[in-house]
């Protein structure tokens, strides 16, 4: 029989983990609680005054990363021994306009960012994770990868982009020592997601005005920690996980 690895005192011991996006939000949290669970953390992100700061408080290595950047993503690979665990987690929402006024630049950058970040990572870092003998890929996605909605299409289809990279991917490593785990978030409320989509404070905190406790970046992070610590032949295919609140990607409860 496997060992349950979570059953261990720290499930994630001798094991590496490599988490992007990593200085706020999600990653950030993800990146403290994979420490906390005993994995050596690599947290990777473009803000690194503010990696090596949580770095330092939960005893991982912050490395710069630009997903966007090849020569950026080939220095995050050169520079790692060894990778158990890649947490695609680095991407985000960047407008909420109709397609009709779609902004092309934020389109690119939404696909740049969440889609071909998420392939330049991946791609850098997979020999190291079939050497490991039980690699784990995660992807960061979205309940807005499984249905659409107005408003929002530069997101969605960036997010059905990363749905179809995990279905794809598991179906060409099936024969492999790697497994491909998706988060599917629903309402998650951080500092910044809405804020940067919305480029506005007030209309950021609009979005989640009455609603009776949203999911927040560790409640993430505990899917992602859950999912990886599974025994081995254990795939977590697609995690969905929302807010009570929020019954679908439509019908969310505000109270008052």
């Amino acid at each position: 029989m496997p060992a349950e690895t979570s059953a261990l005192p720290f499930p994630g011991h001798g094991r590496v983990a490599v988490v992007t996006g990593a200085s706020s939000g999600i990653g950030a949290a993800t990146a403290e609680r994979l420490a906390a669970d005993g994995f050596t953390v690599v947290l990777a992100a473009r803000r690194l005054d503010r990696l090596t700061e949580l770095a330092a408080r939960i005893g991982g290595r912050a490395v710069e990363l630009d997903v966007t950047d090849q020569a950026s993503v080939d220095a995050l690979a050169a520079s790692l021994d060894r990778v158990d665990v890649l947490v695609n987690n680095a991407g985000g929402a960047f407008d909420a306009a109709p397609v009709a006024e779609a902004d092309l630049d934020s389109w690119t950058r939404a696909f740049e960012v969440n889609v071909l970040g998420t392939v330049r990572v991946t791609k850098a870092l997979l020999p190291a994770l079939r050497a490991s003998g039980a690699g784990d890929v995660v992807l960061m996605g979205s309940t807005a990868g499984l249905v659409s909605y107005e408003g929002g299409a530069s997101y969605t289809a960036a997010k059905h982009g990363v749905h179809t990279l995990a279905e794809t991917m598991r179906l060409e490593l099936v024969a492999e020592p790697v497994r491909i785990v998706e988060i599917a978030p629903g309402m998650v409320r951080t500092e910044e997601f809405a804020l940067n989509r919305t480029g506005d404070a007030a209309k950021a905190a609009k979005v989640y005005e009455g609603v009776r406790e949203p999911l927040v970046a560790a409640d993430v992070a505990d899917c992602v920690a859950w999912a990886i610590t599974r025994p081995h032949h254990v795939n977590v295919d697609l995690l969905v996980v929302r807010p009570r609140a929020q019954a679908a990607q439509h019908k969310v409860h505000r109270e008052g």
